[in-house]
């Protein structure tokens, strides 16, 4: 069975897009940490980073940088951190999360927006890359 980010990738879902490529699919998560939380996924569904192929892990992992200065251009935070987890979707994936405190890591508290909301933050990310 297709994990949710195959039927991302597929366009069977929707997304806040933000960045894709033939091999790549940056897209806002829709339960962020805080504003700009953006998740970096293959296209390719594997389950876990380190299954991928080393040319595939090591685009991610650039198309993942790109994405992130990106992020650290649209919105105001001390600096963008990395997090790769994979328990909450069998989909390789990486987490890129605008931080002002370690809170914003954990995972605990969520923000909130609108769809509206959203799309602009993705299109204002989108337009930094």
């Amino acid at each position: 069975m297709s994990s949710i980010f195959t039927k991302i990738v597929n366009g069977e879902i929707p997304c806040y897009k933000i960045a894709e490529t033939d091999e790549f699919l940056a897209f806002l998560d829709v339960n962020p940490n805080t504003k700009g939380h953006t998740l970096c996924i293959p296209k390719m569904e594997v389950d876990k980073i380190f299954d991928l192929d080393e040319t595939t892990y090591n685009g991610l992992m650039s198309f993942s940088r790109t994405v992130a200065i990106a992020i650290e251009k649209t919105i105001p935070c001390k600096r963008v951190g990395v997090s790769v987890i994979g328990l909450e979707v069998p989909h390789a994936h990486v987490h890129l999360i605008p931080l002002h405190t370690m809170e914003d890591y954990r995972f605990t508290t969520k923000a909130t927006f609108t769809k509206e909301e959203f799309e602009a933050i993705a299109e204002e990310i989108h337009s930094n890359l």
